[in-house]
């Protein structure tokens, strides 16, 4: 903890001395002058940097003593009631423009600290070409260009936590890669309203701590934000795709055959095992005489390499009694719906997510369990959750949440998953921004 500290707070210490001499650099500009005036504006036009970051201490309930979900993580086995901080974030930007202020490179750095520790979250430059104005490069840890719930912000987002199946597939949001993206930026450009994002990105996410396979994933969306249907209407619609996998070390490989995994071990090992989703999203807002109401959706399926306890993708070479454990593959799909709404002032929100996913499409039910041999676990149960939130805004830099989760879970035959699990949970979170 000491040693992951130690370089975080130098990095900050760096960036205010950096903040410190460009405000120096400032007090010494005499802008009564023209020579002072001329110099002022260059520096603005040429320099920008920008602090800031947000934390969200939390207050929740669950239904029973160590509930497991993804609301912010597993409860202890013996608690039901708990604070945290679930998110505690700091982010230094640096942007230089040219003359006619368009971006030329740009740098961000974000970490992230908690009770539970300190860890990095973005840490990637960004360089732009001005001849034509439409492309960029970016390098390093940060989101994956697929979808929407995985790219919006946890400060913007007007929920508490993304959905299950965003969390699984894409655990951390953020990869390490490289990353070209076409978005015209010139005002009058007839495309301005296109982003096209494509790169290969290391696999497994933040959730390892570095790369163990040679194989690389590729992924790309494209996405046309805010076109105008009515006076008052505005669409915005994406498509994604991720082409991966991750190298097999055993020979033994999971598939589904009918309603049963059938194991083979014919000449796997080296062989990629898929990671291959497709996605398709859309946000439609209505303005109405206090704010806008706001439907959102996205749709995701797929085929996803886990294991047989978890179908999140592995940070690490899954091992089992010291030799690489087998690998399973499973055909997934999930979905989520949102309804956002002001209520009479800019002040409130209402907010309704629904959301699913179903980590085995091929196995349902009661089948789930019914005969051991056919290697189901909890892994593959479908799960269904309802939330209700309601938003406070006390200011830009304050709001409020308060959210209640209903999960739902598949009856299986599995012991233990029988019927529903009781594993709804309320979140009362405050949110600072600055």
């Amino acid at each position: 903890m000491k040693k992951a500290v130690f370089p975080v707070m130098l990095c900050l210490l760096l960036s205010i001395s950096s903040v410190s001499r460009a405000q120096f650099l400032m007090d010494m500009i005499d802008t009564s002058t023209d020579v002072g005036k001329g110099m002022f504006s260059m520096y603005k036009n040429f320099n920008s940097l920008r602090l800031g970051g947000y934390m969200q201490p939390q207050f929740q309930i669950a239904q029973r003593q160590g509930a497991k979900g993804y609301a912010g993580g597993d409860f202890a086995q013996h608690v039901n009631n708990r604070f945290m901080l679930r998110r505690g974030r700091i982010r230094v930007d640096y942007e230089r423009s040219n003359k006619d202020s368009m971006p030329v490179v740009q740098f961000a750095f974000q970490f992230d600290g908690t009770e539970r520790g300190v860890n990095i979250r973005d840490f990637w430059g960004r360089f732009f070409e001005n001849k034509y104005d439409m492309f960029s490069l970016t390098a390093g840890v940060f989101p994956r260009p697929f979808g929407y719930e995985i790219n919006l912000s946890s400060s913007d987002r007007e929920t508490p936590e993304r959905g299950r199946m965003s969390q699984i597939l894409m655990r951390t949001e953020r990869d390490l890669g490289a990353m070209i993206s076409w978005e015209p930026r010139r005002r009058k450009d007839f495309w301005r309203k296109l982003k096209v994002d494509a790169g290969f990105f290391n696999g497994q996410g933040l959730s390892g701590t570095a790369d163990y396979d040679s194989h690389k994933d590729f992924i790309a969306r494209a996405y046309f934000r805010q076109l105008k249907v009515s006076p008052k209407m505005r669409l915005s619609v994406g498509a994604s795709v991720l082409q991966g996998g991750m190298q097999q070390f055993t020979p033994y490989i999971n598939k589904i055959q009918g309603k049963a995994f059938v194991i083979d071990s014919t000449g796997n090992i080296d062989k990629v095992a898929p990671r291959h989703y497709y996605g398709a999203d859309a946000q439609l807002r209505v303005a109405n005489r206090v704010g806008w109401t706001e439907f959102r959706a996205e749709y995701i399926r797929g085929k996803q390499t886990a294991t047989a306890a978890t179908t999140e993708t592995p940070g690490s070479i899954p091992m089992a009694g010291g030799v690489p454990a087998p690998l399973y593959i499973r055909p997934f799909d999930g979905a989520y719906f949102y309804y956002v709404q002001h209520l009479h002032s800019l002040k409130h929100q209402l907010i309704v997510k629904y959301d699913w996913y179903d980590p085995n499409t091929e196995v349902k039910g009661k089948d789930i369990g019914d005969n051991v041999d056919d290697r189901f676990t909890a892994a593959d149960i479908k799960y269904n959750t309802l939330g209700i939130c309601y938003l406070y805004h006390f200011s830009p830099q304050l709001k409020m949440f308060f959210n209640y989760d209903m999960v739902d879970n598949e009856g299986t035959s599995l012991e233990g998953y029988t019927d529903d699990l009781k594993d709804n949970v309320f979140t009362c979170r405050l949110q600072f921004r600055f």
